[in-house]
């Protein structure tokens, strides 16, 4: 059986940021547990803020046009967010609202049809202890609201800026463990959701 295509994104696109070492360290175990994984850097899909006005006179940009099909030809996504003031990153929120919409020249491979019937899972990074706890629960209902199936295994890494160590896996072997058992749950749920 083919292995399924797990898309691992980052809700930050700073250069040093936590999240994207946590996302390598995700991407890590989700291929040790039998995944395809493509790591989706935001920074490399800009867009500008939503705007229904704009997307009438101009269209999808062809950065989204350009995430959406990556993420139509995935199984899952896996997304590692910092917490900005509780919630999930603006820059999160406006990829997946952009790439809900849908584009009448692929219809196919736009809007919703994007998400449905896909696998995800969320991981949390902070610098603090709580390991950005409270984004978690907002991520999973905005993933949720656009028909992907959330699995319930989570993870919150505290301290993300010294939880990766120099082998690619979380110090934490506690951590590490729980990492490891979300990564073959969403890919086990990948699998059977494909078919």
């Amino acid at each position: 059986m083919n292995k399924p295509r797990i898309v691992v994104m980052a809700g930050s696109r700073r250069r040093e940021g936590l999240s994207r070492r946590v996302a390598a360290a995700c991407a890590r175990a989700l291929e040790a547990a039998g995944a395809e994984v493509e790591r989706v850097e935001l920074a490399d899909y800009p867009a500008p803020l939503y705007d229904g006005d704009l997307e009438a006179a101009s269209g999808l940009p062809e950065a989204i046009v350009r995430l959406q099909r990556v993420l139509h030809a995935s199984d899952g996504v896996l997304v590692v967010n910092p917490e900005y003031n509780g919630s999930l990153t603006p820059l999160l929120k406006n990829t997946l609202d952009w790439c809900s919409r849908p584009n009448p020249a692929d219809p196919e491979r736009s809007g919703g049809k994007v998400y449905a019937g896909r696998a995800a899972a969320v991981v949390g990074s902070s610098p603090g202890a709580l390991g950005g706890m409270r984004v978690l629960f907002h991520v999973r209902d905005v993933l949720g609201y656009l028909g992907m199936q959330v699995i319930p295994q989570q993870l919150a890494v505290g301290k993300a800026g010294e939880a990766v160590g120099a082998d690619g896996r979380l110090d934490d072997a506690a951590q590490q463990g729980m990492l490891e058992g979300l990564a073959a749950a969403l890919v086990d749920t990948a699998r059977r959701m494909r078919g």
